[in-house]
């Protein structure tokens, strides 16, 4: 493992205003800007936040302050702690403990450290097989590196270590690391090979989305695999074909993957390679609601349509406008489903609600005049687990359209 430089911080002394310092305490880990009511001195990324009680004066959690986000502290823990290797490793082991149950199948692949939910603000930790990937959303991790990053490879048994930055911090010099740069062990390929569920893929880790792949869906892709035997599926926004090659494997006789990227639908091509199966396996790179109009027209019919779409909402203006989109989507894809077919419906929008994700979805279906019975909800697997309302934003509706 490569040498991390030594970042120098400091104890900030700080009280909130009462809202947010209530808030703190119900166990919500942003402090914004504008909710700090007193501060002892500036504060660099990084720093340790103190947070101080308003009456009592007596400290209450610890944090650490960003000054390149309006959310300027991240709370990392809900007492008084001192962050010394210790510290950070029992965080990691009961991250680690969440995921005992997922190991114990088929699965070498799974989010280790999912941000503030396991109390570690914009920090991502996946695994792929022995290949650690570690993204930075914020700079306040940096100088704590050397007493993190030794417990995630140990407690994960991983032979590589890829560094993955946000945008924001691919722009800054100041820490030093490079988007896709290796610091441990070696890296032979820029893809690397895992399975979920007794099912093989490939993840790019140095130049796919996030940290290579999508690991949030890994239960409904298996669901939907259990579904597909002998089935035809449309498998909308596929990307790297994660639905379509449980599909495949799970007995599917056609599977068409549809996606804009062509780029992405070549590597669902080879995922579904990489599994034994009978089934057809064909691509379509188009905008999704186009495509799906294409096939209205075409009277085009699917025993599976599944449409997972990037998120909508990424800012809270843009809520009204996914809300649309969902319900679009809904609609035509319920269009699409042979009868007693299925229809799969998701959304990783945290801005948009479960109750309003799934009421949108069901207005849809009826506008499309079809009859439908509820199936299931899906909401997070076992390896993101939520620790506050912000961090719930994976929601799945099973329908089976009966007309």
């Amino acid at each position: 493992m490569i040498e991390f430089p030594h970042i120098k911080t400091q104890r900030l002394a700080v009280k909130l205003k009462s809202t947010a310092e209530k808030l703190v305490k119900q166990g919500h880990p942003w402090v914004f800007e504008d909710s700090i009511a007193k501060q002892n001195k500036p504060g660099n990324t990084g720093d340790i936040a103190i947070l101080f009680d308003q009456r009592k004066d007596k400290v209450f959690a610890i944090g650490l302050y960003d000054v390149a986000s309006p959310i300027r502290i991240k709370v990392i823990h809900a007492t008084p702690a001192t962050l010394d290797s210790a510290f950070f490793e029992g965080k990691i082991q009961i991250a680690f403990s969440k995921r005992a149950s997922l190991l114990k199948t088929d699965t070498d692949s799974y989010r280790l450290i999912f941000g503030e939910n396991d109390g570690f603000p914009g920090l991502i930790v996946d695994v792929y097989h022995d290949v650690l990937v570690v993204k930075f959303y914020t700079g306040i991790w940096f100088p704590y590196l050397a007493m993190i990053l030794p417990e995630l490879v140990r407690i994960s048994n991983a032979q590589t270590v890829v560094v993955r930055l946000s945008r924001n911090l691919q722009k800054s010099t100041k820490h030093g690391f490079k988007d896709g740069q290796v610091i441990h062990g070696e890296l032979t390929s820029e893809v690397v090979y895992f399975k979920e569920h007794g099912i093989r893929f490939s993840a790019n880790v140095i130049h796919g989305h996030k940290t290579g792949y999508f690991l949030d869906h890994r239960h409904n892709r298996k669901r939907v695999g259990e579904l597909s035997k002998n089935k035809k599926i449309l498998d909308v926004f596929s990307y790297a074909g994660g639905f379509s090659v449980h599909a495949l494997a799970g007995g599917a006789s056609e599977v068409l993957s549809l996606d804009i990227s062509a780029q992405a639908l070549e590597v669902a091509l080879q995922n579904g390679k990489l599994n034994p199966s009978k089934g057809k396996h064909t691509i379509l790179a188009i905008d999704a609601f186009v495509g799906l109009q294409q096939f209205i027209d075409d009277h085009k019919k699917f025993d599976i349509v599944v449409i997972d779409p990037p998120s909508f909402a990424k800012s809270a203006r843009e809520i009204e406008s996914a809300k649309h989109s969902y319900h679009r989507l809904a609609t035509l894809g319920a269009q699409l489903v042979a009868k007693k077919g299925i229809l799969v419906l998701a959304s990783c929008s945290s801005r948009v609600t479960e109750q309003q994700f799934f009421d949108i979805s069901e207005q849809g279906i009826v506008k499309a005049q079809r009859k439908f019975k509820l199936i299931d909800k899906t909401f997070h697997d076992s390896d993101h687990p939520i620790g506050f309302p912000e961090g719930a934003y994976l929601k799945c509706g099973y329908y089976r359209l009966d007309s």
